[in-house]
């Protein structure tokens, strides 16, 4: 059995972090210039990208754990880049703590899958029936790595990282606890009820990461949020067994993070467009170009659109998303409106369709059947959107009104990481 094994997984993996490392290089040049540590910073910076690609390549536990803290300690070394500044320093110390917690459970339920299969290597582990305890373990480690509810704190608290740190953290290594649960994904579906727990803390993530999302007013903490709800997005579509789907989330996501975070200072400069709630014709219209794009989706993928499993949710996800698409162009021009939704419903039903051709050797679609615990995620997250896009009517509701003070509040990031003055910064 080999220590290291290459697989569609693995690529797509190496290929995302090899790419984002690459443009942070470029974009570096400017953004470090002049800075005494920048040798120091370039050093954390190949060390974390050489110990994720071994990380995601591994086929034995023991180089998989080793490759997974060492990737965790040079990102927590990146973020304290500027050590004398007290509040950076303790963003470090509070990422830290998390990764060390993951670290912990995954590493007592490597022993426990090592005790009960016999094995070290990963593609004899995933072949064999094991207890849900080490899956439990597994799940936590996912959810440090990912920042999913409750272990969000230190990605709200992360932001005193230089932007390139950030771009590489929420394009790549947050990525690590979607990754740990298709490496292992096999396991998990063997449990339908393991599935079903990863679904409710994703959507549980995924609705309160958007809604943290909507009241920013830092550009950065604005993406930090968004990266929130995306890992909630991405988890949960393991929980419905769809993890190809997952797959291409986590890899164009990763793309698109990097850009903004790299791309944040021009856009804090742009000029913000004040929304306006549509009116009920341009819902319906913007409504028929989402069913129009997911149900192409649906049919690049061999999906039956009006389908009893999983798959509803992803088709529920698309029709909102072929909304939001279209409705910025129904006021101006409606067919480029049609284009649009119909553009996401192909873009993205190809790009699931060949991960799934590439991943199909390793046998990871398993949509699950729909149950009321599905049923219910989707009704929220659709009732979630529904309020924020009409939200407009209610702005002076009093329970809005507290509603979003309550929110403010719980998207703080950790006091000891603000800096509440600019003399509190130091070089």
């Amino acid at each position: 059995m080999n220590y290291f094994h290459v697989d569609a997984v693995s690529i797509i993996m190496v290929s995302l972090i090899w790419f984002v490392f690459i443009s942070i290089v470029a974009f570096s040049k400017n953004y470090l210039s002049g800075d005494k540590k920048q040798t120091q910073f370039y050093i954390n910076l190949i060390a974390l990208v050489i110990s994720s690609s071994v990380l995601v390549s591994a086929n034995h536990l023991a180089i998989f754990f080793a490759s997974w803290c060492c990737s965790n300690l040079f990102l927590t070394l990146l973020m304290g880049h500027k050590l004398k500044w007290k509040q950076a320093k303790q963003s470090a110390i509070l990422a830290g703590k998390n990764f060390l917690t993951g670290a912990v459970a995954i590493g007592i339920a490597f022993f426990l899958l090592y005790k009960t299969t016999g094995s070290l290597f990963i593609e004899q582990i995933i072949q064999t029936q094991v207890h849900p305890l080490p899956l439990f373990l597994l799940l936590v480690g996912a959810m440090t790595q990912s920042a999913l509810w409750p272990f969000h704190k230190w990605l709200l608290s992360s932001l005193n990282s230089p932007t390139p740190v950030s771009a590489i953290m929420h394009a790549g290594l947050i990525n690590g606890g979607g990754f740990l649960l298709i490496r292992f994904a096999p396991l998990f579906i063997q449990h339908p009820a393991a599935l079903t727990t990863i679904f409710v803390l994703g959507m549980i993530t995924a609705i309160i990461g958007g809604f943290f999302q909507l009241i920013q007013t830092d550009i950065k903490r604005l993406l930090a949020c968004s990266t929130m709800g995306q890992m909630g997005f991405m988890i949960a579509q393991c929980g419905l067994g769809l993890f190809p789907a997952a797959v291409a989330h986590l890899f164009w996501h990763g793309l698109f993070k990097a850009y903004l975070f790299l791309a944040s200072g021009s856009a804090a400069q742009r000029k913000r467009i004040q929304y306006c709630a549509p009116t009920a014709f341009e819902f319906f219209f913007a409504l028929l170009c989402g069913i129009g794009g997911s149900w192409i989706f649906t049919q690049i993928n061999h999906i039956d659109f009006l389908t009893t499993d999983s798959n509803l949710v992803l088709i529920a996800l698309l029709i909102m998303t072929g909304i939001q698409s279209s409705l910025p162009l129904v006021k101006k021009n409606k067919i480029s409106a049609v284009l649009g939704a119909l553009s996401v419903g192909i873009a993205y039903g190809y790009s699931v369709l060949i991960i799934e051709h590439f991943l199909l050797p390793m046998n990871l679609q398993h949509p699950q059947p729909l149950n009321v615990v599905h049923c219910i995620g989707m009704l929220l997250l659709i009732l979630g959107w529904l309020f924020v896009l009409f939200e407009k009517y209610k702005t002076n509701a009093p329970w809005m009104l507290r509603l979003y003070v309550f929110m403010i509040n719980k998207s703080q990031p950790n006091k000891k990481t603000i800096t509440a003055h600019r003399n509190q910064y130091q070089c």
